[in-house]
């Protein structure tokens, strides 16, 4: 009786310390609506790779892209995704943001031609019409790009396009385009049958540095949820990196506006910009383009 009793006992409390703790609830602004740029979050979300970390996390798209900052440092929200550039100017700025994780460890930005243009060089460029659509940091860019092939920035004529760089460029009212994402606009470009040169900013004398990466409050940067979050990350990419079909069909499900030609071919092209290690952070690139930024007065 005694060891019926006490076998009962013994499982009883291994059923007790075996029930899950709840999940911690952890909000993440996006930096726009769901989209590739998101894989490894949806992914982690669909396959149960926050949970598995003990994590509830809600993923939600912002009002306005400039929004996921401000609702950090607001303490409104847990997580955002941002851009490096423009954190760093938040930060200078004096918003009380840190930086403890990477999406995407590499710029997307770049500036094309037309290979049916000529163009085969930046030097090419000289009296040419580049179309863009933003200012700032994109200008700045350029300027730098330009000047390493010995081209001022007065010696071309900017076109601001706004939303409407491809069509632009398609229709010859641009020689080239800047301000664009390499894994949207390329593929983008080459389904209407065009070829594109590619420039990319990384080998035209701008400092590499990180497209997107994920950022929380100051006072929470060492909340130990972070980096449960960034274990479920890491294991989404990695399962993303051996499943890009499977897991396109299942984003496709989940989004079916989404579901179409372009954005299969644009989940497939921006794969393999999803860094391995989210936690891993390398310091002279994030020095290297800091000096960059000081030197083109965009940070103090």
């Amino acid at each position: 009786m005694k060891k019926q009793l006490l076998s009962l006992l013994l499982l009883l409390f291994a059923f007790i310390t075996t029930q899950a703790a709840p999940l911690q609830k952890l909000t993440v602004i996006l930096d726009w609506f769901p989209n590739p740029d998101h894989a490894p979050l949806l992914i982690a979300q669909e396959h149960g790779f926050f949970k598995a970390q003990g994590l509830n996390v809600e993923l939600i798209g912002p009002a306005d892209p400039t929004d996921p900052p401000k609702l950090v440092a607001a303490d409104k929200a847990d997580i955002a995704i941002t851009y490096q550039p423009q954190f760093m100017q938040q930060v200078d700025q004096g918003l009380p943001l840190a930086r403890f994780g990477t999406l995407i460890g590499s710029p997307l930005d770049c500036l094309i031609t037309l290979q049916s243009s000529m163009i085969h060089s930046l030097k090419e460029l000289k009296g040419k019409r580049i179309g863009t659509s933003t200012g700032g940091l994109g200008n700045v860019m350029l300027k730098a790009m330009l000047q390493k092939h010995g081209v001022k920035l007065e010696e071309v004529e900017l076109i601001n396009a706004r939303y409407n760089l491809t069509q632009a460029l398609l229709a010859g009212k641009v020689d080239a385009i800047t301000g664009i994402m390499r894994n949207v606009e390329i593929p983008q470009i080459e389904l209407t049958g065009h070829a594109v040169r590619v420039f990319y900013p990384e080998y035209y004398g701008i400092p590499t540095y990180s497209e997107l990466i994920f950022i929380t409050h100051t006072q929470h940067r060492h909340d130990p949820r972070l980096a449960a979050f960034l274990l479920a990350i890491k294991q989404s990419v990695v399962y993303l990196k051996s499943h890009r079909q499977e897991t396109w069909q299942e984003y496709a499900k989940q989004y079916p506006e989404s579901n179409n030609e372009l954005n299969h071919k644009v989940w497939l092209a921006t794969i393999p910009y999803f860094v391995n290690d989210p936690a891993a952070f390398n310091q002279k690139e994030w020095m290297d383009f800091a000096r960059f930024m000081q030197q083109n007065g965009l940070i103090k």
